[in-house]
This record gives structure tokens, sequence and C-alpha cells, in this order.
């Protein structure tokens, strides 16, 4: 499956924003509040998001000559429903940081991210995880995890906004990809797929 970079782009820019709106409006008790992902506070998923970020700084500055060996869609098949890992290690690292150290650093880390990307080669390739992605594809993957992990941090929060719609449409493109049939691409749709919240459908979680 293709992906414009143009969209790609903004589809991050979307979904990073989304995040660093959130985690400025976050109070210290709603960065101890739990979320959707197993034993971590909202504190925890963001720390997480931020070693995302992270990486997306260090792939895009890991050129590689292509050509790519995996895309968007095949390389979340690396990480299989119910993989888990990495669990533990993401909650001692955080609980390092004050909350509103880690809001810190997520909002500044993420706009370099996003600066990184839109300076990125269009028809570029880089490397990460050992893999090798054409730019794009790259960063429709962080798209699609800042996404779910929004998504994660608001499950206690209600009055919190949802992510960008131009992030849960290009996150639902992946998803769709790796269902492998077509779907209206909504929140709801996003939550289900992950297994985020019960599904009938029998193709769903996708992702864990």
């Amino acid at each position: 499956m293709s992906m414009p970079y143009r969209d790609a782009v903004t589809a991050l820019d979307a979904a990073y924003g989304g995040v660093c709106d959130l985690a400025a409006a976050l109070s210290p008790d709603d960065l101890l509040a739990p979320s959707r992902c197993r034993g971590w506070l909202v504190a925890d998923v963001l720390f997480h998001l931020l070693g995302d970020a992270q990486r997306a700084l260090v792939a895009l500055h890991t050129p590689a000559p292509g050509p790519a060996d995996t895309d968007h869609v095949t390389y979340w098949r690396s990480f299989p429903p119910g993989g888990g890992g990495g669990g533990w290690a993401v909650r001692r690292a955080a609980s390092a940081f004050d909350g509103a150290e880690i809001v810190r650093l997520w909002r500044e880390t993420a706009a370099a991210a996003v600066q990184a990307a839109r300076g990125a080669d269009p028809a570029g390739f880089v490397r990460t995880q050992g893999k090798v992605l054409a730019v794009a594809d790259l960063l429709a993957t962080f798209v699609l995890e800042a996404v779910v992990h929004h998504l994660d941090m608001t499950v206690a929060l209600p009055a919190a906004p949802p992510p960008a719609a131009a992030a849960v449409e290009l996150a639902g493109r992946t998803l769709v990809g790796l269902g492998g049939e077509p779907h209206p691409t909504s929140v709801a749709f996003v939550l289900e797929a992950t297994g985020r919240v019960p599904s009938e459908d029998p193709r769903f979680p996708l992702l864990g």
C-alpha cells in the first residue's frame, strides 16, 4: 500500500499536535490516572510516546539506500496481538521523571520530530529497528502509535479531546490494510481493531 508523503506529514503533525495539546492540559492527578494499557498510568503512556518521538528523530537521520523491506502495514506484523513486552521497563523508566518533566520533554521532542519529518526527503528511505521503510511509511507508523496511545490516555479523562481527524483517518488506513477489508475509519474502529474495546468482528484485534 503506497503512503503519500504529504498525507503522512500532515497526519503526523496532527497526531503529535493533538497529544501535545492533551499533555499541556493534564493536571498532576491526570498524569496519575489509569490508561487503557494494562499497568500503565497516563504518564507512563506519554513516556512511551516520548520514546517513539526520539526514535523518529534518529530514524529520520538514518538514511538507507533502499529499497524498502517493509511498509506502514507490514511493519506491524512484527508486533502481533498479545505480544506484550516492555511494560515494566517503561514504568520503571517513567518513574524516574516528574510528570511535568515528561510533558515538557514530550512537547519539545514531538515538535522536533515533526520538523525533521517536514525536512526529510519525500522519496527517501530510512532504517529503524532493523527494517528499511520509505520515509512516508515510517511516519505513518508513528501516526498509528500516537492515535492509539492518545485514546489510551483519555479513557479515564472524559473531557479530554480525541485525536485529530486527519490522524485518525490515516491510522485507519493502516488498520484496514492489516485487516484486509474496507472499513469506515473512526475512533470506534481504531479502538475495536486494536483490542481496546470488545468487538464482534472475528478479525479483531489486529494489534495488541
